[in-house]
């Protein structure tokens, strides 16, 4: 019999504090927020890092079309196995350190969106530019990277590697949650 979701994440969270993030898995008031910024007509390539207990893929694979390349990232063992059982279609990997590596291995040269769960200000400095570097080389120009926080720390972060298109405020969630909506800056040659 598997777990409920919600104790299933309350269980990691104690385990990996910094690395859940939250005690609870992202409503679907935050959920729904994170997905309606995506302009899925467009969306062949899509992954979502930190994908938990599959809060915000739920809302994710009703919008895909079969031929849509979707790739899990979740570093916990039991979430991610969670995943694969849930989401056989999806392909589902441990770390979005190596996103690139992984989208070669899978013959993905660009993400037309990334959708992100994880807690990036936990994350130690070289961690966080790690991860915000993959992300930027990962995605097409002009591809959308939607990522949720408990805060506006991020935002400097942010603007650095993305132009921020929009921030919501998602009140309905514990903690309420801010949504960023950017995309990649378009390269100069």
């Amino acid at each position: 019999m598997a777990l409920n979701p919600y104790v299933v994440f309350l269980q990691r969270f104690i385990k990996y504090p910094k690395r859940v993030g939250s005690i609870l898995p992202s409503s679907r008031f935050l959920a729904s927020k994170m997905v309606q910024s995506v302009p899925w007509d467009d969306i062949t390539t899509i992954a979502e890092l930190g994908s938990g207990t599959g809060a915000i893929t739920r809302f994710i694979k009703p919008q895909i079309n079969r031929s849509t390349k979707v790739l899990l990232f979740e570093m916990d063992e039991k979430m991610r196995d969670d995943l694969k059982t849930n989401y056989p279609n999806f392909s589902c990997f441990p770390n979005a350190c190596h996103l690139t590596k992984t989208m070669n291995q899978k013959g993905i040269n660009s993400l037309d969106c990334i959708i992100s769960g994880l807690p990036f200000f936990n994350f130690k400095s070289e961690l966080r530019e790690t991860l915000l570097n993959q992300i930027n080389e990962a995605l097409k120009p002009g591809g959308k990277f939607i990522a949720f926080q408990y805060s506006l720390q991020m935002k400097k972060y942010l603007s650095e590697k993305f132009i921020i298109d929009k921030i919501d405020f998602v009140p309905l969630n514990f903690p309420p949650a801010f949504v960023y909506t950017c995309h990649k800056k378009e390269e100069f040659k």
